[in-house]
């Protein structure tokens, strides 16, 4: 049975138990695509992927992780299982079948824990724009292309200290340059406005999982877009491996792409998503 949203007076919200409810956004009508949030951002950083492809015939469901944007912060379930449990009541509370998962960076866990948790039956394929968590990324004996997990318990320590200091160093490289101040504010605004706690506790998950066997277990069609010029998450070490490791996956490399190329390069990541989807839902 789909799950109610929270109540008449707020609609736009799917409760999942009693202390988390999640905020969404429906726009549109036709095949479905869902598209999930980077690491502190929420459905917002969508808007120039929902808004035009909602006009041109396709249904755009957007909605905040727990801990971001309008969502509740429970103070706990910030792990890959549960935030994979979270979008199958997302997908059951708006009775999607046959969707095309779009995840930004931190995402790309989420949907490939999703699948090994809860299986494809309602998933015809998958996008991965700029991933940041897959294949694996802590250096190990068997993944010696990894980083050194120092690099990780740095920049959570640096961000605790100070989120709006760790944001402001990262931010000219997170975007193209020539990007505009106010984009780069909005994007820092929506950060600001995740859970700290959230933030600290995925960047662990994200650090210290191992999605390799995952990987190879997915039998969707596949498509993966990663700049060549990403600083948050280098194409030989995210978004290339990831693409190998898919059965069915195609890469397409974006020149002078970074890790805002959903808003620097909308219209092309618009347009792959597109022939994506049409090419697999004939």
């Amino acid at each position: 049975m789909a799950r109610d949203t929270l109540n008449a007076r707020q609609p736009g919200f799917i409760r999942i138990d009693d202390d988390t409810a999640l905020h969404y956004r429906d726009w549109g009508d036709g095949v479905p695509l869902v598209f999930l949030s980077g690491w502190t951002l929420n459905a917002d950083m969508w808007n120039y992927q929902c808004a035009p492809l909602a006009a041109s015939g396709f249904r755009c469901v957007a909605y905040d992780r727990r801990g971001h944007g309008r969502s509740s912060d429970p103070g706990r379930g910030y792990d890959y299982d549960t935030l994979a449990d979270d979008l199958e009541a997302v997908l059951d509370a708006r009775d999607l079948a046959r969707v095309t998962l779009v995840g930004h960076s931190f995402a790309s866990g989420e949907i490939v824990r999703y699948l090994s948790r809860h299986g494809a039956r309602r998933v015809a394929g998958i996008v991965l724009v700029s991933p940041a968590s897959t294949p694996c990324l802590l250096k190990t004996a068997d993944n010696p292309g990894g980083l050194d997990s120092s690099l990780f318990e740095a920049s959570i320590d640096e961000m605790l200290t100070s989120f709006p200091d760790w944001i402001e160093r990262r931010a000219e490289a997170y975007f193209s340059p020539g990007t505009s101040r106010g984009v780069i504010q909005w994007t820092a605004d929506m950060m600001l406005g995740a859970s700290l706690y959230a933030a600290a506790q995925l960047s662990h998950e994200q650090m210290v999982t191992d999605f390799r066997r995952e990987l190879a277990a997915i039998d969707v069609p596949a498509l993966v877009l990663h700049g060549d010029c990403d600083a948050s998450a280098p194409l030989e070490i995210t978004g290339g491996p990831t693409a190998a490791a898919l059965e069915r996956a195609t890469l397409k490399v974006y020149e002078g792409g970074t890790h805002g190329m959903y808003f620097n390069h909308a219209a092309r990541v618009n347009e792959d998503i597109r022939a994506f989807v049409t090419r697999w839902q004939a």
